[in-house]
Order: C-alpha cells, then sequence, then structure tokens
C-alpha cells in the first residue's frame, strides 16, 4: 500500500513539474481526500461521492473547494433538506489537509469517533459534524485549534467531559454540544467573542463558576442536565443575554431580579429548585416566562402583568392575584396564564368574565375555590381547591 502512495505522489509531481502553469492539488491534500472518499459512502439515494472520479480534478468535485493548490473547505453529503447522508467514519487522514479552514458534514449515519488528527489543521475556524452518531470523547488536542470559532457537534453519542482547555480556545464564537452524551462539569471560557453556548441534553452536573461564561454571551441554553447551584453571581454579569434556557436541572438560590430586565423573548427557568420571591427590579417586556415547577414564594408582582405567557404553577407563590392580571387577561394581553398548585387566596375576577379564546387561564389547586371554570392541563389533576390542613399549614 505505501508503494503504491509513494507511485502516486511521483507521478503528481512529475505532472505538476510539467504543467506550472496551472493549478494543481497538493499530493497529500490528494491522497488525503483518496483516504476520506475510501471510509465513507452514500446513504441509500444519495448521489454526493458519485462524482468523485480521482482521474480528474479534486477541486472541481461537489464539497471541496480549493484555493491554489490546497483544499480549504471540505462540506461532505448533500446539503439540501431531506437528502440522506453519509455512512462511514472519518479518516485520520482529514489532518493532512493543512489549510482546511472549514469542515461540515450533513446529517446522516457517520460513526466512529473524531480524529486526533483534526488537531493539525490549525487554520479550522469552522467544524460542524452535527446529526450523526459520533461517539467516543472530544480530543483534547482540539484546544491546539486557536482559530476556531465554530464547534457544532451536537445531536450525536459523544461521552467523556467537555475537555477543559476547549474553553481557553481565543476565537471561538459558536459552542454547540447539544444532544449528546456529556458530564463532567462546564468549563470556563475565555473567548471575549463567545456569544453562543448550547449545552442542552446532556447529563453535565455540578455548579457553573461565577466567571465561566464571558459577557459576551447571547445565547445560553443548559436545559435538561443536573447542573447545581446557584446563579445569581453568573447572570448578573450576562449582560447581553437575549435567549436563556436552564430548565430541568437542580440550581437552587433565588432569581435575580436584573434578569427580567433582559431583552429576550424567551426566559426558561422551570423544574429546578430555585426559592424566594419574584423581585423583577423593572416592568417585564419578556413574551414567555416559564418559572414552573421550582419553591418560589411570596406573592405574584405586579410587574410580571405584562408578560404574554406566564407559567407559575407548581411553586409556593402565595396571596392575591394582582388586577393588573385580569385586566391584561380580559383584554387578550396575557394569552397563558398558569397559576395552578400554588396558595393563592383570591383573584378578583367576575364569575360571568368571559376569557378570550385566544388566552388560558388555571387556577385550580390553590387556597381558594376558582371564582370561574376554566380549562386546565390534564397533569393539574382533577382537584378544584388545595386541602385546608395545607393552607392553614403556610400562613402558620
Amino acid at each position: 500500500m505505501e508503494s503504491n502512495n509513494r507511485f502516486i505522489i511521483i507521478f503528481i509531481l512529475l505532472v505538476f513539474n510539467l504543467h506550472r502553469s496551472s493549478s494543481i492539488l497538493d499530493p497529500l491534500d490528494f491522497l488525503a481526500l483518496q483516504s476520506i472518499h475510501k471510509s465513507l459512502s452514500d446513504l441509500p439515494g444519495s448521489t454526493f461521492f458519485a462524482s468523485w472520479d480521482f482521474t480528474s480534478d479534486p477541486c472541481n468535485f461537489p464539497g471541496v473547494y480549493c484555493a491554489a493548490d490546497k483544499v480549504i473547505s471540505l462540506n461532505l453529503g448533500d446539503p439540501r433538506a431531506g437528502s440522506p447522508g453519509l455512512t462511514g467514519r472519518l479518516d485520520p487522514a482529514i489532518g493532512k489537509l493543512s489549510s482546511l479552514t472549514e469542515l461540515s458534514i450533513v446529517p446522516g449515519r457517520i460513526f466512529g469517533s473524531l480524529p486526533e488528527s483534526l488537531s493539525q489543521c490549525r487554520n479550522l475556524r469552522f467544524l460542524a459534524v452535527s446529526k450523526n452518531f459520533i461517539s467516543g470523547e472530544i480530543p483534547p488536542s482540539f484546544a491546539e485549534l486557536k482559530r476556531l470559532q465554530t464547534l457544532d457537534l451536537s445531536y450525536n453519542q459523544i461521552t467523556g467531559s467537555i475537555p477543559a482547555r476547549i474553553g481557553e480556545l481565543p476565537a471561538l464564537s459558536n459552542m454547540i454540544l447539544c444532544h449528546n452524551k456529556l458530564s463532567g462539569s462546564i468549563p470556563t471560557f475565555v473567548s471575549s467573542t463567545l456569544t453562543r453556548v448550547d449545552l442542552k441534553h446532556n447529563d453535565l452536573s455540578g455548579p457553573i463558576g461565577a466567571s465561566a461564561l464571558p459577557p459576551s454571551i447571547q445565547f445560553l441554553s443548559l436545559s435538561s442536565n443536573r447542573l447545581s447551584g446557584t446563579i445569581d453571581r453568573l447572570l448578573v454579569r450576562l449582560n447581553r443575554l437575549n435567549y436563556l434556557d436552564l430548565s430541568i436541572n437542580q440550581f437552587t438560590g433565588s432569581i435575580p431580579g436584573r434578569v427580567f430586565a433582559f431583552r429576550m423573548s424567551s426566559l426558561q427557568l422551570q423544574r429546578n429548585l430555585f426559592s424566594g420571591p419574584i423581585q423583577p427590579s423593572s416592568q417585564v417586556t419578556i413574551q414567555t416566562v416559564d418559572m414552573s415547577y421550582n419553591r418560589l414564594s411570596g406573592p405574584i408582582s405586579p410587574l410580571l402583568s405584562t408578560v404574554q405567557n406566564l407559567y407559575l404553577n407548581n411553586n409556593k407563590l402565595s396571596g392575591q392575584v394582582p388586577g393588573s392580571f385580569v385586566d391584561r387577561l380580559l383584554s387578550a394581553g396575557i394569552q397563558v396564564l398558569y397559576l395552578q398548585h400554588n396558595y393563592l387566596t383570591g383573584i378578583e375576577i367576575n364569575p360571568s368574565a368571559e376569557i378570550p379564546l385566544s388566552s388560558s387561564l388555571c387556577l385550580q389547586y390553590n387556597c381558594m375555590v376558582p371564582p370561574l371554570q376554566t380549562p386546565c392541563p390534564l397533569r393539574a389533576g382533577k382537584q378544584k381547591t388545595r386541602p385546608t390542613a395545607q393552607c392553614s399549614q403556610l400562613r402558620g
């Protein structure tokens, strides 16, 4: 095999010397593409590799982009939505593409681990291998990719921890590792250009350091992990957030009032262990706020009445529902108001009032008899009122 490869290199060099006026692919890149092709194949219905004929110029192959005599971009698979992808393994020869700046692979059935040799592509800026069957761990050597801006390995079967040194990548802008089997803690990220961190649906655990994420972050999704500890010191620093999802974790402590002032459309904090009162610092302009299934207590702030979809169910909230909520509800300004499974004592609404068809209100299982019957989700149960003993205990 080695003698054959040596013959091919000599042949290409001879051709290169005979035709210096034209651009011919570097022999190492030529052999690397051959190895990549041999280790992958089209899934039924895909014709991506049909025109990869190595008797012609590989720079004209679909998905291959060259500058001078080097491959600079490799997009494997037909990018059209719904097209079947590729199957096989990523050959370590991919690391021989020394000028590679971009590598992407369409969703398919590529399996096996990520080649550590990718760390040799020191110019790599974009690496996206999502929605395949990649397993194994993230190679710690990826920390050598100092120019890497986007790392998207989402929707695979990657295990192990996020290497601490990955957080030291200075140019990182997008870290997308959601829907894997990653464990361990979230490392500290130092990039001042990091704007998107998506780690949802993994098995990450432990607290997040107050300075683990830079203030540049705009999109943060950590849902469906086992993360714990308080978040107030962390969130106070992230004042550029326009999307925040910390749902389905084990976070504790209070929710900082400042988070409600962030310019975002959705705030997802449900199914944690947050406690204490909800205290927005100003009128809330977020469209959807979900703080359900926590341990939040105290009265409901009128400053939340401007939220279009508000989920406060399954907490320990008490007192009267502010009148501003009723006004907004009857004028169709509120689309969802879920207050079930709390300790609320009343709401000033006329029993004959008609809730707009576009709005949903659920009040059952509180320390009051709901003044009007409204459809509630099935998981709210059938009991309309909380047992008196539980309400007395709370007041005591």
